[in-house]
């Protein structure tokens, strides 16, 4: 009975070091001081983020993700970091697929992996981008891509790139310093621009629908990190109002600054968190 237990606790021990997110770079935000001629840019993919450790692939909040056997044939045996995608536009579509388990191959067909670091690399960004690229060549894996990376002039060509990746229907853009190592948390050799800002918060109750939202929700009552409540009406889609994000869930809103409160001004809805354990 003893060697029992000692078995069962070993088990479940490696089971939730196993479930541990991952340790992952984590961007900042972009400002107008940055030299942006020191900086790979690309594309923001609107897709989740993945992170392959060699022998599996997880969310970043450290949920395995149940992909065919195909799907990762033939991948490296190294730390990979990035995206799983499927197109401008199509978020949705690949989350759910990431939440469903044993989902129908023809629905995985349509996904890329598209990689944008390397993890365990010691080197810059510029040696790291240079490996990734041609581990990638040789695994010869059509739909295990690596992100399509420029050197952009000025500010003013960056802004210019980011107006066409929005009009197309993109997110925005991604900048690493050239000569940036990788390192887990936050960091300001990695930056994200948006037309607008974006951030988490967690459902903490709802306001009930009115007029044509009768009988569904209005809005969702949500709480920053640090306390501060508010509520998210704007971007809901009908088929959310019947079936709001279950109080707990984690969802992103974008804003166009603060308040005189601090307050998100112009807060609005637009995905749950796909790696928010509520929802798996």
């Amino acid at each position: 009975m003893r060697m029992l237990f000692v078995l069962l606790s070993l088990w479940l021990s490696s089971a939730i070091a196993a479930a541990s997110p991952p340790a992952v770079m984590l961007a900042s935000d972009y400002h107008d001081q940055v030299q942006v001629a020191e900086y790979w840019v690309s594309e923001k993919l609107d897709g989740v983020r993945g992170y392959w450790d060699g022998r599996a692939l997880w969310t970043r909040g450290g949920h395995r993700i149940d992909v065919p056997a195909w799907f990762v044939a033939g991948w490296p045996r190294q730390a990979m970091d990035g995206e799983l995608w499927i197109g401008r536009g199509r978020f949705d579509a690949v989350s759910g697929l990431v939440r469903t388990h044993a989902a129908a191959d023809a629905d995985w067909r349509q996904v890329r992996f598209m990689v944008f670091d390397l993890p365990a690399h010691p080197g810059s960004f510029d040696a790291r981008l240079r490996r990734l690229q041609t581990l990638l060549a040789e695994a010869g894996v059509a739909w295990l891509q690596p992100v399509e990376q420029r050197r952009i002039a000025d500010a003013d060509a960056l802004q210019a790139w980011l107006q066409l990746v929005v009009d197309g229907g993109g997110e925005g853009l991604m900048l690493h310093h050239k000569d940036s190592v990788y390192r887990a948390g936050r960091s300001s050799d990695v930056l994200k621009l948006k037309p607008y800002q974006d951030a988490e918060a967690r459902v903490v109750g709802y306001t009930d629908g009115k007029g044509k939202y009768a009988g569904m929700v209005g809005a969702l009552e949500v709480e920053r990190p640090d306390g501060v409540r508010f509520r998210l009406g704007s971007g809901l889609s009908d088929a959310q109002r019947a079936a709001p994000p279950d109080i707990g869930s984690l969802v992103t809103y974008r804003y166009n600054g603060l308040t005189r409160t601090g307050k998100p001004r112009f807060a609005r809805f637009m995905r749950v968190r796909d790696e928010d354990p509520a929802r798996d």
